[in-house]
């Protein structure tokens, strides 16, 4: 069983926890302009969203798990990302021979010869 190294992984982690970090970020604000636009809506006729009324707790609560479970992967996306860029960051001078890059530079003549 050979062990890999934790730069492989975490380049992949780094850039997947970016874009879900992002998506939530997206969702969020969306969640956002639906919640202030149904308060918005709600209030033309006079009434408050802070009532006391089943309506307005409805209304008030109709994104809670949405929100809630948007900010928890965003958190945990962070988490990975910000995780991806310390290992990152910590081994940005330990490239080694299995990373592909053995510091040879080919141009065109060396992939045309037959």
């Amino acid at each position: 069983m050979s062990t890999r190294n934790p730069v492989t992984y975490a380049r992949p982690a780094l850039i997947a926890g970016a874009a879900v970090a992002a998506v939530c970020i997206a969702l969020l604000v969306i969640i956002f302009a639906l919640d202030t636009f149904n308060a918005a809506a709600y209030s033309v006729s006079g009434q408050s969203v802070s009532d006391a009324t089943d309506e307005a707790r409805d209304i008030r609560e109709q994104y809670t798990g949405v929100r809630i479970g948007g900010t928890i992967v965003l958190l945990v996306s962070a988490a990975v990302a910000l995780a991806g860029a310390v290992v990152l960051y910590l081994n940005r001078g330990a490239a080694s021979a299995e990373d592909g890059d053995d510091d040879e530079d080919v141009d065109l003549e060396d992939l045309t010869r037959d």
